[in-house]
Protein backbone atom coordinates (compact mmCIF):
# COMPACT_ATOMS: atom_id res chain seq x y z
CA UNK A 1 0.00 0.00 0.00
CA UNK A 2 1.30 3.46 -0.96
CA UNK A 3 0.89 5.88 1.94
CA UNK A 4 1.01 8.88 -0.40
CA UNK A 5 -1.28 7.34 -3.00
CA UNK A 6 -4.19 8.92 -4.86
CA UNK A 7 -6.95 6.40 -5.41
CA UNK A 8 -9.65 6.29 -8.07
CA UNK A 9 -12.11 4.66 -5.71
CA UNK A 10 -15.39 4.60 -7.68
CA UNK A 11 -16.55 5.21 -11.26
CA UNK A 12 -19.82 6.20 -12.90
CA UNK A 13 -20.08 6.18 -16.70
CA UNK A 14 -22.60 6.66 -19.49
CA UNK A 15 -22.00 6.48 -23.24
CA UNK A 16 -23.54 5.21 -26.47
CA UNK A 17 -23.39 1.59 -25.23
CA UNK A 18 -25.30 2.13 -22.00
CA UNK A 19 -26.13 4.24 -18.99
CA UNK A 20 -24.17 2.25 -16.40
CA UNK A 21 -20.90 0.35 -16.29
CA UNK A 22 -22.62 -3.03 -15.80
CA UNK A 23 -24.35 -2.61 -19.17
CA UNK A 24 -21.66 -0.95 -21.26
CA UNK A 25 -18.52 -2.79 -20.15
CA UNK A 26 -19.45 -6.25 -21.55
CA UNK A 27 -20.37 -4.52 -24.80
CA UNK A 28 -16.97 -2.84 -24.97
CA UNK A 29 -15.19 -6.17 -24.48
CA UNK A 30 -17.39 -7.76 -27.17
CA UNK A 31 -16.50 -5.05 -29.70
CA UNK A 32 -20.08 -3.81 -29.95
CA UNK A 33 -20.52 -1.06 -32.56
CA UNK A 34 -24.30 -0.80 -32.25
CA UNK A 35 -24.05 2.53 -30.42
CA UNK A 36 -22.80 4.32 -33.53
CA UNK A 37 -25.97 5.10 -35.46
CA UNK A 38 -27.08 7.42 -38.24
CA UNK A 39 -28.90 10.43 -36.78
CA UNK A 40 -30.51 13.50 -38.29
CA UNK A 41 -30.58 16.99 -36.84
CA UNK A 42 -26.85 17.55 -36.46
CA UNK A 43 -25.87 18.17 -40.10
CA UNK A 44 -27.99 20.22 -42.43
CA UNK A 45 -29.80 18.05 -44.96
CA UNK A 46 -28.16 14.71 -44.15
CA UNK A 47 -27.74 12.03 -41.52
CA UNK A 48 -24.45 11.58 -39.68
CA UNK A 49 -23.08 8.62 -37.74
CA UNK A 50 -22.74 9.53 -34.05
CA UNK A 51 -22.55 7.85 -30.65
CA UNK A 52 -25.74 9.08 -28.97
CA UNK A 53 -26.61 7.83 -25.48
CA UNK A 54 -29.78 5.69 -25.79
CA UNK A 55 -32.95 6.06 -23.78
CA UNK A 56 -34.24 8.75 -21.40
CA UNK A 57 -31.77 10.39 -19.04
CA UNK A 58 -32.48 10.92 -15.33
CA UNK A 59 -34.46 14.04 -14.47
CA UNK A 60 -32.55 16.87 -12.85
CA UNK A 61 -34.30 17.85 -9.57
CA UNK A 62 -36.63 20.85 -9.49
CA UNK A 63 -34.29 22.61 -7.06
CA UNK A 64 -31.65 22.61 -9.82
CA UNK A 65 -33.96 23.31 -12.77
CA UNK A 66 -31.86 26.21 -14.07
CA UNK A 67 -29.16 23.63 -14.88
CA UNK A 68 -31.45 21.40 -16.93
CA UNK A 69 -29.73 20.50 -20.19
CA UNK A 70 -28.58 17.27 -21.82
CA UNK A 71 -24.93 17.73 -20.87
CA UNK A 72 -25.75 18.06 -17.18
CA UNK A 73 -28.21 15.15 -17.42
CA UNK A 74 -25.42 12.94 -18.79
CA UNK A 75 -23.21 13.96 -15.89
CA UNK A 76 -26.08 13.39 -13.47
CA UNK A 77 -26.50 9.85 -14.83
CA UNK A 78 -22.82 9.12 -14.13
CA UNK A 79 -23.04 10.79 -10.71
CA UNK A 80 -26.03 8.63 -9.72
CA UNK A 81 -23.85 5.53 -10.06
CA UNK A 82 -21.43 6.77 -7.37
CA UNK A 83 -23.99 8.57 -5.22
CA UNK A 84 -23.54 6.26 -2.23
CA UNK A 85 -19.73 6.55 -1.95
CA UNK A 86 -19.93 10.30 -2.64
CA UNK A 87 -22.45 10.62 0.18
CA UNK A 88 -20.16 8.63 2.45
CA UNK A 89 -17.25 10.92 1.57
CA UNK A 90 -19.37 13.99 2.32
CA UNK A 91 -20.29 12.57 5.72
CA UNK A 92 -16.69 11.54 6.48
CA UNK A 93 -14.84 14.66 5.37
CA UNK A 94 -17.45 17.42 5.43
CA UNK A 95 -18.83 19.46 2.52
CA UNK A 96 -15.95 21.97 2.51
CA UNK A 97 -13.40 19.20 2.01
CA UNK A 98 -15.03 17.73 -1.12
CA UNK A 99 -14.25 19.33 -4.50
CA UNK A 100 -15.37 18.97 -8.12
CA UNK A 101 -13.04 19.16 -11.12
CA UNK A 102 -14.46 18.27 -14.52
CA UNK A 103 -13.73 18.74 -18.21
CA UNK A 104 -16.03 19.64 -21.10
CA UNK A 105 -15.73 21.12 -24.57
CA UNK A 106 -19.40 21.81 -25.30
CA UNK A 107 -21.17 22.15 -21.94
CA UNK A 108 -24.85 22.85 -22.72
CA UNK A 109 -24.27 24.17 -26.24
CA UNK A 110 -27.21 22.13 -27.58
CA UNK A 111 -29.56 23.95 -25.17
CA UNK A 112 -28.30 27.28 -26.49
CA UNK A 113 -28.81 26.14 -30.08
CA UNK A 114 -32.42 25.22 -29.34
CA UNK A 115 -32.95 28.39 -27.33
CA UNK A 116 -31.60 30.57 -30.11
CA UNK A 117 -33.86 28.95 -32.71
CA UNK A 118 -36.84 29.55 -30.39
CA UNK A 119 -35.79 33.19 -29.91
CA UNK A 120 -35.44 33.66 -33.65
CA UNK A 121 -39.03 32.51 -34.14
CA UNK A 122 -40.65 34.16 -31.14
CA UNK A 123 -38.40 37.07 -30.22
CA UNK A 124 -37.72 35.75 -26.73
CA UNK A 125 -35.72 33.02 -25.02
CA UNK A 126 -37.66 29.94 -23.82
CA UNK A 127 -38.53 29.98 -20.13
CA UNK A 128 -36.60 26.73 -19.64
CA UNK A 129 -33.33 28.29 -20.81
CA UNK A 130 -30.71 29.71 -18.47
CA UNK A 131 -27.31 30.83 -19.70
CA UNK A 132 -25.63 28.78 -16.95
CA UNK A 133 -26.50 25.72 -19.06
CA UNK A 134 -24.15 27.05 -21.74
CA UNK A 135 -21.32 28.18 -19.46
CA UNK A 136 -18.32 25.86 -19.15
CA UNK A 137 -18.28 26.43 -15.41
CA UNK A 138 -21.93 25.43 -15.19
CA UNK A 139 -21.08 21.71 -15.26
CA UNK A 140 -18.90 21.82 -12.13
CA UNK A 141 -21.30 24.23 -10.43
CA UNK A 142 -24.21 21.88 -11.11
CA UNK A 143 -22.43 18.77 -9.80
CA UNK A 144 -21.26 20.58 -6.66
CA UNK A 145 -24.77 21.75 -5.90
CA UNK A 146 -26.24 18.34 -6.70
CA UNK A 147 -24.19 16.70 -3.94
CA UNK A 148 -23.76 19.73 -1.64
CA UNK A 149 -19.98 19.93 -2.07
CA UNK A 150 -18.48 23.24 -0.94
CA UNK A 151 -14.84 22.69 -1.87
CA UNK A 152 -13.16 24.03 -5.04
CA UNK A 153 -15.37 23.45 -8.08
CA UNK A 154 -14.27 24.30 -11.62
CA UNK A 155 -14.34 23.11 -15.23
CA UNK A 156 -11.37 22.69 -17.59
CA UNK A 157 -11.86 23.11 -21.32
CA UNK A 158 -8.84 22.11 -23.40
CA UNK A 159 -10.71 20.32 -26.18
CA UNK A 160 -10.23 16.55 -26.21
CA UNK A 161 -7.75 16.48 -23.32
CA UNK A 162 -10.12 18.30 -20.93
CA UNK A 163 -11.21 15.52 -18.61
CA UNK A 164 -7.81 13.81 -18.58
CA UNK A 165 -6.36 17.08 -17.33
CA UNK A 166 -9.21 17.28 -14.81
CA UNK A 167 -7.89 14.11 -13.18
CA UNK A 168 -4.45 15.66 -12.86
CA UNK A 169 -5.91 18.85 -11.41
CA UNK A 170 -8.00 16.88 -8.92
CA UNK A 171 -4.88 15.01 -7.84
CA UNK A 172 -3.19 18.34 -7.13
CA UNK A 173 -6.07 19.42 -4.86
CA UNK A 174 -5.69 16.20 -2.88
CA UNK A 175 -1.91 16.38 -2.67
CA UNK A 176 -1.98 20.02 -1.56
CA UNK A 177 -4.43 19.15 1.18
CA UNK A 178 -7.14 21.47 -0.14
CA UNK A 179 -9.54 18.54 -0.46
CA UNK A 180 -9.96 15.08 1.04
CA UNK A 181 -12.13 13.85 -1.84
CA UNK A 182 -12.79 15.11 -5.36
CA UNK A 183 -15.43 14.22 -7.94
CA UNK A 184 -13.40 14.30 -11.16
CA UNK A 185 -14.04 13.49 -14.80
CA UNK A 186 -15.97 15.04 -17.65
CA UNK A 187 -19.09 15.23 -19.78
CA UNK A 188 -19.86 16.28 -23.34
CA UNK A 189 -23.09 16.13 -25.32
CA UNK A 190 -23.84 16.10 -29.02
CA UNK A 191 -24.64 19.45 -30.61
CA UNK A 192 -24.68 20.97 -34.08
CA UNK A 193 -21.71 23.28 -33.45
CA UNK A 194 -19.24 20.44 -32.97
CA UNK A 195 -20.71 18.12 -35.60
CA UNK A 196 -20.91 20.86 -38.23
CA UNK A 197 -17.45 22.10 -37.25
CA UNK A 198 -15.70 18.75 -37.58
CA UNK A 199 -17.64 18.09 -40.77
CA UNK A 200 -16.25 21.34 -42.19
CA UNK A 201 -12.76 20.15 -41.25
CA UNK A 202 -13.42 16.87 -43.11
CA UNK A 203 -12.65 14.96 -39.89
CA UNK A 204 -15.87 12.92 -39.71
CA UNK A 205 -16.26 9.43 -41.13
CA UNK A 206 -19.50 8.10 -42.62
CA UNK A 207 -18.54 4.64 -41.37
CA UNK A 208 -17.43 3.59 -37.86
CA UNK A 209 -13.96 4.87 -36.97
CA UNK A 210 -11.18 2.80 -38.60
CA UNK A 211 -8.13 3.89 -36.63
CA UNK A 212 -4.65 2.84 -37.81
CA UNK A 213 -5.96 1.53 -41.14
CA UNK A 214 -4.68 2.65 -44.53
CA UNK A 215 -8.36 3.39 -45.22
CA UNK A 216 -8.95 5.57 -42.16
CA UNK A 217 -10.90 8.73 -42.89
CA UNK A 218 -11.89 10.25 -39.57
CA UNK A 219 -13.99 9.66 -36.48
CA UNK A 220 -17.58 9.66 -35.23
CA UNK A 221 -18.53 12.17 -32.56
CA UNK A 222 -20.01 10.65 -29.43
CA UNK A 223 -21.41 11.89 -26.14
CA UNK A 224 -21.23 10.70 -22.58
CA UNK A 225 -19.87 11.26 -19.11
CA UNK A 226 -17.39 9.56 -16.79
CA UNK A 227 -16.95 10.61 -13.16
CA UNK A 228 -14.54 9.24 -10.58
CA UNK A 229 -14.49 9.69 -6.84
CA UNK A 230 -10.84 10.35 -5.97
CA UNK A 231 -9.38 10.18 -2.47
CA UNK A 232 -5.99 10.09 -0.74
CA UNK A 233 -5.42 6.38 -0.25
CA UNK A 234 -2.81 3.77 -1.06
CA UNK A 235 -5.45 1.13 -1.72
CA UNK A 236 -7.40 0.31 -4.86
CA UNK A 237 -6.63 1.65 -8.34
CA UNK A 238 -3.95 4.32 -8.13
CA UNK A 239 -3.43 7.43 -10.24
CA UNK A 240 0.31 7.04 -10.68
CA UNK A 241 1.31 9.67 -13.20
CA UNK A 242 0.05 12.51 -15.36
CA UNK A 243 2.04 14.01 -18.22
CA UNK A 244 1.08 17.13 -20.13
CA UNK A 245 2.60 18.94 -23.09
CA UNK A 246 1.77 21.48 -25.77
CA UNK A 247 2.71 21.03 -29.42
CA UNK A 248 2.75 24.80 -30.07
CA UNK A 249 2.49 23.81 -33.72
CA UNK A 250 -0.92 24.36 -35.32
CA UNK A 251 -4.49 25.27 -34.34
CA UNK A 252 -5.95 21.91 -35.34
CA UNK A 253 -3.19 19.62 -36.71
CA UNK A 254 -0.83 17.73 -34.36
CA UNK A 255 2.94 17.88 -34.70
CA UNK A 256 3.63 15.23 -37.40
CA UNK A 257 6.63 13.61 -35.72
CA UNK A 258 4.62 12.89 -32.56
CA UNK A 259 7.08 14.74 -30.33
CA UNK A 260 4.30 16.42 -28.35
CA UNK A 261 2.56 13.11 -27.68
CA UNK A 262 5.90 11.49 -26.84
CA UNK A 263 6.67 14.27 -24.37
CA UNK A 264 3.31 13.83 -22.59
CA UNK A 265 3.73 10.06 -22.28
CA UNK A 266 7.35 10.35 -21.16
CA UNK A 267 6.40 13.02 -18.61
CA UNK A 268 3.75 10.70 -17.18
CA UNK A 269 6.39 8.00 -16.76
CA UNK A 270 8.75 10.42 -15.03
CA UNK A 271 5.95 11.68 -12.81
CA UNK A 272 5.27 8.11 -11.71
CA UNK A 273 8.96 7.19 -11.45
CA UNK A 274 8.52 4.36 -13.95
CA UNK A 275 10.21 2.97 -17.04
CA UNK A 276 8.31 2.37 -20.26
CA UNK A 277 8.49 -1.42 -19.90
CA UNK A 278 6.35 -1.16 -16.74
CA UNK A 279 3.28 -0.35 -18.87
CA UNK A 280 1.16 -3.36 -19.89
CA UNK A 281 -1.52 -1.72 -22.06
CA UNK A 282 -2.17 1.60 -23.83
CA UNK A 283 -5.56 3.09 -24.61
CA UNK A 284 -4.77 5.13 -27.71
CA UNK A 285 -6.31 8.49 -28.54
CA UNK A 286 -6.80 6.75 -31.90
CA UNK A 287 -9.19 9.09 -33.70
CA UNK A 288 -8.77 7.53 -37.13
CA UNK A 289 -7.78 10.82 -38.76
CA UNK A 290 -4.79 10.69 -41.09
CA UNK A 291 -2.64 13.02 -38.98
CA UNK A 292 -3.50 11.81 -35.46
CA UNK A 293 -2.83 8.15 -36.19
CA UNK A 294 0.38 9.05 -37.98
CA UNK A 295 1.86 11.00 -35.10
CA UNK A 296 0.50 8.81 -32.29
CA UNK A 297 1.73 5.55 -33.81
CA UNK A 298 5.18 7.07 -34.22
CA UNK A 299 5.29 8.27 -30.63
CA UNK A 300 3.94 5.02 -29.17
CA UNK A 301 6.24 2.79 -31.25
CA UNK A 302 9.22 4.89 -30.18
CA UNK A 303 8.47 4.74 -26.44
CA UNK A 304 6.45 1.51 -26.04
CA UNK A 305 7.48 -0.99 -28.74
CA UNK A 306 5.53 -4.21 -28.31
CA UNK A 307 2.97 -2.94 -25.76
CA UNK A 308 -0.64 -3.98 -26.53
CA UNK A 309 -2.77 -1.01 -27.55
CA UNK A 310 -6.26 -0.16 -28.75
CA UNK A 311 -8.58 2.72 -29.53
CA UNK A 312 -12.13 2.43 -28.18
CA UNK A 313 -13.59 5.22 -30.33
CA UNK A 314 -14.97 2.76 -32.90
CA UNK A 315 -17.51 1.68 -30.26
CA UNK A 316 -18.58 4.85 -28.44
CA UNK A 317 -17.37 7.59 -30.76
CA UNK A 318 -15.05 10.42 -29.84
CA UNK A 319 -16.63 11.94 -26.75
CA UNK A 320 -14.43 15.06 -27.04
CA UNK A 321 -14.09 16.74 -23.63
CA UNK A 322 -15.30 13.57 -21.87
CA UNK A 323 -12.91 11.27 -23.77
CA UNK A 324 -10.01 11.55 -21.30
CA UNK A 325 -11.90 10.37 -18.22
CA UNK A 326 -14.01 7.97 -20.33
CA UNK A 327 -10.94 6.14 -21.61
CA UNK A 328 -9.14 6.18 -18.26
CA UNK A 329 -12.43 4.68 -17.08
CA UNK A 330 -12.10 1.83 -19.60
CA UNK A 331 -8.63 1.14 -18.22
CA UNK A 332 -10.06 1.24 -14.67
CA UNK A 333 -12.80 -1.22 -15.61
CA UNK A 334 -10.32 -3.61 -17.21
CA UNK A 335 -8.20 -3.56 -14.05
CA UNK A 336 -11.09 -3.92 -11.59
CA UNK A 337 -13.31 -6.38 -13.50
CA UNK A 338 -10.58 -8.85 -14.42
CA UNK A 339 -10.30 -12.48 -13.47
CA UNK A 340 -7.60 -13.50 -11.01
CA UNK A 341 -4.85 -14.26 -13.52
CA UNK A 342 -6.13 -12.73 -16.78
CA UNK A 343 -7.21 -9.19 -17.66
CA UNK A 344 -9.66 -8.72 -20.54
CA UNK A 345 -8.57 -5.78 -22.71
CA UNK A 346 -10.74 -3.39 -24.77
CA UNK A 347 -10.37 -4.43 -28.42
CA UNK A 348 -9.25 -2.34 -31.36
CA UNK A 349 -11.88 -2.50 -34.11
CA UNK A 350 -10.66 -1.85 -37.64
CA UNK A 351 -10.49 -3.47 -41.08
CA UNK A 352 -7.01 -4.95 -40.47
CA UNK A 353 -5.50 -3.16 -43.48
CA UNK A 354 -2.26 -1.74 -42.16
CA UNK A 355 -0.87 1.52 -43.46
CA UNK A 356 2.69 0.85 -44.67
CA UNK A 357 3.60 4.42 -43.73
CA UNK A 358 2.79 3.84 -40.03
CA UNK A 359 4.79 1.88 -37.47
CA UNK A 360 3.11 -1.45 -36.75
CA UNK A 361 1.50 -1.55 -33.29
CA UNK A 362 0.31 -4.73 -31.50
CA UNK A 363 -3.40 -3.85 -31.65
CA UNK A 364 -5.70 -5.75 -29.28
CA UNK A 365 -8.10 -8.30 -30.81
CA UNK A 366 -11.63 -9.04 -29.57
CA UNK A 367 -11.33 -11.53 -26.72
CA UNK A 368 -7.64 -10.87 -26.12
CA UNK A 369 -6.49 -11.02 -22.51
CA UNK A 370 -3.36 -10.04 -20.62
CA UNK A 371 -1.64 -12.35 -18.16
CA UNK A 372 -1.51 -10.62 -14.80
CA UNK A 373 2.03 -10.10 -13.54
CA UNK A 374 1.10 -8.17 -10.41
CA UNK A 375 -0.36 -4.69 -10.08
CA UNK A 376 -0.60 -3.91 -13.78
CA UNK A 377 -0.05 -0.39 -15.09
CA UNK A 378 -2.14 1.05 -17.94
CA UNK A 379 -1.70 4.27 -19.93
CA UNK A 380 -4.40 6.39 -21.55
CA UNK A 381 -3.67 9.08 -24.16
CA UNK A 382 -5.71 12.22 -24.86
CA UNK A 383 -4.68 14.76 -27.49
CA UNK A 384 -6.68 17.92 -28.11
CA UNK A 385 -6.84 20.66 -30.72
CA UNK A 386 -4.02 23.15 -30.53
CA UNK A 387 -1.64 20.41 -29.42
CA UNK A 388 -2.99 20.07 -25.88
CA UNK A 389 -1.69 16.65 -24.84
CA UNK A 390 -2.27 14.60 -21.70
CA UNK A 391 -1.24 11.05 -20.76
CA UNK A 392 -2.50 9.33 -17.61
CA UNK A 393 -1.03 6.27 -15.87
CA UNK A 394 -3.06 4.13 -13.48
CA UNK A 395 -2.18 0.99 -11.56
CA UNK A 396 -4.50 -1.87 -10.67
CA UNK A 397 -5.34 -3.42 -7.35
CA UNK A 398 -3.24 -6.12 -5.70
Amino acid sequence: MRKDGISLTHLGMVNALGQDVETLWPRILAGDRSGLTLQRGYLRGKAVRVGRVPGPLPAIPASLKRYRCRNNALAYSALAQIAEPVGAAMAKYGARRVGVVVGSSTSGMAATERGYRFRKRSGRWPSSYDYVQHEMGGLAEFLAQAVGAEGPAYTLSTACSSSAKALGSARALLRLGWCDAVIAGGADSLCRVTVEGFHALEALSEKPCNSMSRHRDGFNIGEGAALFLMERSGEGVQLLGVGESSDAYHMSAPRPDGSGAYSAMNSALKDAGLKAESVSYINLHGTGTVLNDQMESRAVARLFPGTPASSTKAMVGHTLGAAGSMEVGFCWLALTRSRRWRIALPPHLWDGRRDPHLPSLPLVRVGQTLKRRGREIFLSNSFGFGGSNCAVLIQGEQ
